[in-house]
C-alpha cells in the first residue's frame, strides 16, 4: 500500500528501510534517507512512524536487553571468544 503519494513510497519500502543495516533506523528522517528521498507535504510521517514503532516493538527508541537487533547478541561468541574478532580482521 502507498503511504507517502509524494515520494510514492509503500509500506514494504518502509519497513524494508527499517531493517536495511544492522542497525535499525527508529526516525522517520533516518527512514527518509535511507530511501534516498525527503519528506514533502509531511502528511505520511504518522504512519511511517507507526510502521517503525510495530516493526521494532520494545526497541523503537533503542535496544533492549537482549534485543535481536544488538550485535553482540547477533554473535554472542565475538564477546567470549574476542580473539575470533581478531583472527577474522587479521585474515
Amino acid at each position: 500500500m502507498i503511504i507517502c503519494s509524494c515520494n510514492v513510497l509503500s509500506d514494504h519500502d518502509v519497513r524494508a528501510a527499517v531493517h536495511a543495516d544492522d542497525e535499525p533506523r527508529r526516525t522517520v528522517s533516518e527512514v527518509y534517507t535511507c530511501l534516498g528521498c525527503s519528506p514533502e507535504c509531511g502528511r505520511c510521517a504518522r504512519t511511517i512512524r507507526r510502521i517503525i514503532t510495530d516493526a521494532l516493538g520494545a526497541c523503537a527508541r533503542g535496544c533492549v536487553e537482549g534485543c535481536t537487533h544488538q550485535k553482540s547478541q547477533a554473535f554472542p561468541e565475538l564477546e567470549v571468544f574476542p580473539e575470533l574478532l581478531e583472527e577474522s580482521v587479521d585474515a
